[in-house]
């Protein structure tokens, strides 16, 4: 197999800052040993998230300067419209200025106490916009993506036969509408088959339960269905995309994933009610209907944005780079959710640091090394991101999966970069048995991997 290379120039270049272990070692503990709390500028390489975090083309920053900043009937509104509607097939589309606004205005208009939206896995966001109306974030994910070692090729799917049994046994009054998210970004960036979108659209149909897909990287998973999915081979992204659209009656989405932008995001339907409810939400907390909190120039790189992830050699070189980094690892003796996600590698913390228990939370422990040792920022997708506490008996309840996410972000590192980490990950395995367990110093009520800090146990 050829080497993959990058099938981009690079024409502008940032500098990186080079820090000492003795210099990374202060800066975590004065961080509270929480990685999203440290500057940037003391990050050598940043995989904290692949959201809003890649690099623009060159046709994104001239359709930048081409934006139309009328704040009513903007032209960029319009393309960028025109744009969403040829990819998804729906009737209303709702700029918002990142994927969060768009939940946070689709269940502030559907959802109430008392409400259940299955999905199968709800990201945290998600989960936290739904959990703020009363209602409840339920996750059927299929059995397969509860393994982190098993080797699938749709470990993302739905658990069709429990959504159906569930809706079901449970009636759906309190149903307002049901979700699936592709990439499945909770449990391990795994894709979903079409197949799987097309029998989770029939048990909500047969239910009478609006159905919305969560399609911040639909494009990723897209590709996926193209190489693994008998009979999709010779169909291009962009058919296989609208075929996906076309079982849903809406969408979210973060534009800053799949629409290789650095802010944005949208929500699609086709309910003239709940998007003319949507969009006096959307007035009173974002902006007008033809902006939504975005300037024009922003509308118009998502709208360039859509069409360039739908390129093939893009794509190929997104989801082969990413297999390169996780075979690597695996290679040093770092294990990794099977198969590596189009988005990112999942490093297996509860296997990698197996003297740690949840309650001291192994994936923070991981993010804190990594840092340690080479100035390297992930995230922990684990008990400090989903544990729970019984609220009848208080006891711990951990998260199913304890997993470190190295997100790569688009068009932004080249393989030397990746080189690097892997050699990094590699002398933390040297030295796993070191790594400490944490315990909260402050836990945040809401969302408490974003601002929380911890101190060694």
């Amino acid at each position: 197999m050829r080497t993959i290379i990058e099938p981009f120039k690079i024409k502008m270049v940032e500098s990186l800052r080079m820090t000492t272990r003795e210099e990374r070692e202060r800066i975590i503990a004065e961080a509270g040993h929480n990685l999203f709390l440290v500057k940037s500028q003391d990050v050598l390489i940043d995989l904290l998230t692949d959201s809003g975090t890649g690099s623009m083309s060159d046709r994104q920053w001239a359709s930048m300067i081409l934006g139309d900043e009328a704040y009513a009937g903007s032209r960029s509104f319009f393309r960028f419209a025109d744009k969403v509607r040829e990819i998804t097939g729906f009737k209303h589309v709702i700029p918002t200025h990142q994927g969060r606004a768009a939940e946070h205005i689709l269940f502030g208009v559907v959802t109430k106490k008392g409400d259940v939206v299955p999905n199968n896995t709800h990201f945290d966001t998600t989960r936290a916009n739904i959990e703020n109306t009363g209602a409840v974030a339920l996750d059927l994910v299929c059995p397969e993506g509860k393994n982190p070692q098993l080797v699938a090729p749709f470990k993302g799917n739905m658990d069709v036969e429990k959504l159906d049994q569930f809706l079901t046994n449970r009636g759906t009054t309190n149903v307002p509408l049901g979700m699936i998210t592709i990439t499945n970004n909770a449990s391990g960036g795994q894709p979903v088959s079409m197949d799987n979108i097309r029998r989770t659209a029939q048990v909500y149909r047969k239910h009478g339960i609006p159905f919305f897909i969560d399609a911040c990287r639909f494009a990723e998973n897209a590709y996926f269905i193209k190489t693994r999915e008998p009979g999709y081979a010779d169909k291009s992204l962009l058919q296989i995309a609208q075929e996906a659209f076309s079982y849903a009656d809406g969408c979210t989405m973060s534009a800053k994933k799949d629409a290789l932008v650095n802010i944005g995001g949208f929500l699609a339907m086709n309910n003239d009610d709940w998007a003319h409810q949507s969009q006096a939400h959307l007035i009173l907390t974002e902006g007008f209907v033809t902006y939504g909190g975005l300037a024009g120039r922003d509308l118009d790189a998502m709208a360039q944005g859509l069409t360039e992830v739908l390129e093939e050699d893009y794509m190929h070189y997104r989801i082969r780079s990413t297999q390169y980094l996780g075979e690597h690892l695996n290679a040093v003796g770092v294990p990794t959710y099977q198969p590596a996600g189009g988005h990112a590698i999942y490093v297996d913390a509860k296997a990698f640091l197996p003297h740690i228990p949840a309650h001291q939370y192994p994936g923070q422990a991981l993010t804190v090394a990594m840092y340690i040792e080479g100035g390297i920022r992930a995230v922990e997708i684990g008990s400090v991101m989903f544990g729970k506490e019984d609220p009848a008996t208080g006891t711990f309840i951990p998260a199913p999966n304890e997993l470190v996410r190295l997100a790569i972000p688009r068009r932004v590192y080249t393989q030397s970069h990746i080189d690097y980490v892997i050699e990094v990950m590699e002398m933390v395995a040297a030295n796993r048995d070191k790594v400490r367990g944490l315990r909260f110093k402050y836990r945040a009520p809401v969302l408490p991997h974003f601002t929380s800090t911890f101190e060694p146990v």
